[in-house]
């Protein structure tokens, strides 16, 4: 009677340790959903999210790097900046590559033509560059890379061209 009566004594604990490990699982999931949610809308409004792409634009990770080609504007530019909240004169000095998707059409079209139009594509990137103060350049290159592109797709009215990155940049 004894063995009997430990047994059940044992499966009620069983099913009473199965039913609050079902009723802690769902509140816990509930509560994590709710979470990742609320940083997801935040991440959202603060455009964040990892792997995010403005709509139409390639990244480098969705280019093979069999099908990119890089072009490097040989020249340093040394590029005046405009005056930050100390008032003196400041420059950049930059050395700057473009990435190109050779499989894209506009390459096709333009690929060739990049060397020769060089000289407005520096002008663009100089006009740029020369909008920022050395403090906002200092703090985050991300926004000045974007413009340079932006600038540059519209000027060969094309997205061959998907990624600006510097070689080298240097401030006075």
């Amino acid at each position: 009677m004894k063995k009997n009566l430990l047994s059940i004594l044992i499966l009620a604990l069983l099913i009473v340790n199965i039913i609050m490990t079902s009723i802690m699982m769902f509140s816990v999931v509930g509560s994590a959903n709710k979470t990742a949610a609320l940083v997801s809308n935040i991440s959202g409004i603060l455009q964040l999210e990892v792997g995010s792409v403005a709509e139409g634009t390639e990244t480098a990770e969705s280019v093979s790097i069999a099908d990119i080609e890089v072009y490097d504007i040989e020249d340093q530019m040394t590029i005046p900046l405009k005056k930050g909240a100390d008032g003196s004169d400041h420059f950049a000095l930059v050395s700057v590559s473009l990435s190109m998707n050779m499989k894209d059409e506009g390459y096709k079209t333009y690929g060739a033509t990049v060397a020769s139009k060089e000289s407005l594509i520096k002008s663009a990137i100089i006009e740029v560059i020369g909008t920022y103060t050395i403090e906002e350049l200092q703090e985050s290159q991300t926004d000045l890379r974007q413009e340079i592109l932006e600038r540059i797709q519209s000027m060969f009215d094309s997205k061959f061209i998907f990624e600006v990155s510097f070689r080298d940049i240097m401030f006075q």
